[in-house]
């Protein structure tokens, strides 16, 4: 078995509207377990990056410690990285983002690095609404640590240890809503149908965009008994809805009878469509959307889809009125003031 990518590819590949294939998206070759759901996630970043003819220069990925902070190695190669410390993705992608706010920020992380060490980190950067979509691949274990449960797993989950869970989960879902995420969703790693749509909505936001998609470990966390495996999910799913993502760029020629539609103007001016499956949910309220999660666990159900969305949100930057200019292309002219702006200041603090 090989670990080397082939560099041929075929010349007529299908290639977006900058010109660039889809392999033009990918990384290095996997090195994650047979079967991972961090792949498949992985795939549908890919494929979402290259229909919506992003422009691979203009990425950054971020990631913290775990098996889900491995996958940036896996897809857009030619995009900006860090791999920061355990659980402080969230503190760099700020400063990151503060330096240079024209790149796109896509955040990976894992149920531990984010539910248990970054959680303090999490809190913050939800509530600072920061622009970039924060992706957590959530397993309900510590695969890298041999399987302990996290702090998403499920009250009476079994891993493959075999021995339920006696602590209540944390849903990060309920927890993004309430700290003020403009943009929250959780989806299944094993359903790209409706993962793709949510990232690319998840995109095209401007402020903090939160998907928690549940992805199965395979190794240690695949069991009848583990509500984060994938015959639980699949039995258990309970979606918003189905969606459509329509680029600003396309003509949208979207027709459905009334009242079981919910079309959502996206920042940028695309648009995604929900076909509503719940008719008493609406997305736009932080409240209904809460319920909505907590009846659905009470029930013993997973809900994903799009939850919640406020398409008025302000974004870090427009919170503090910061300067159009990236200021990492400010001039030491602007970011340097004379003395005599210094005086005046100081006078002002006085």
């Amino acid at each position: 078995m090989t670990y080397i990518r082939p560099k041929f590819r075929h010349p007529d590949l299908p290639t977006n509207e900058i010109g660039l294939s889809r392999t033009d998206y990918e990384g290095a070759l996997s090195t994650l377990c047979a079967g991972c759901g961090h792949d498949s996630i992985t795939n549908a970043i890919i494929n979402s990056c290259f229909e919506l003819s992003l422009e691979p220069h203009r990425i950054a990925k971020m990631s913290g410690i775990g098996c889900s902070s491995k996958t940036p190695a896996y897809y857009l190669g030619k995009s900006h990285g860090f791999n920061s410390v355990h659980g402080r993705m969230p503190s760099v992608t700020t400063g990151a983002n503060m330096a240079n706010r024209d790149l796109l920020y896509i955040g990976v992380s894992g149920d531990g690095d984010t539910a248990s060490i970054g959680m303090g980190q999490f809190a913050h950067v939800v509530r600072r609404n920061l622009n970039m979509v924060y992706i957590v691949m959530n397993n309900g274990v510590y695969g890298l640590t041999k399987g302990q449960d996290s702090a998403t797993a499920d009250i009476g989950s079994a891993s493959k240890k075999g021995v339920p869970n006696k602590f209540e989960s944390i849903d990060l879902c309920a927890m993004a809503i309430q700290l003020g995420a403009g943009y929250v969703a959780r989806s299944f790693s094993g359903d790209k149908h409706q993962l793709e749509p949510i990232l690319k909505a998840a995109i095209s936001h401007e402020g903090f965009s939160f998907i928690d998609v549940i992805s199965p470990c395979v190794t240690f966390n695949n069991t009848p008994k583990s509500t984060k495996g994938y015959e639980w999910v699949r039995d258990h799913m309970d979606a918003t809805g189905t969606f459509d993502f329509v680029p600003v760029r396309d003509e949208i020629t979207h027709q459905q009878e009334a009242g079981t539609t919910e079309a959502v103007t996206m920042h940028d001016g695309s648009i995604l469509h929900l076909h509503k499956g719940d008719e008493n949910l609406d997305v736009r309220c932080r409240r209904a959307a809460v319920n909505a999660l907590e009846q659905h666990k009470h029930e013993g159900k997973i809900l994903t889809g799009l939850i919640y969305i406020d398409e008025n949100s302000q974004d870090t930057h427009t919170l503090l009125n910061t300067t159009d200019t990236p200021l990492n292309t400010l001039g030491e002219d602007v970011l340097s003031p004379s003395n005599a702006e210094l005086d005046v200041i100081n006078e002002m603090h006085r």
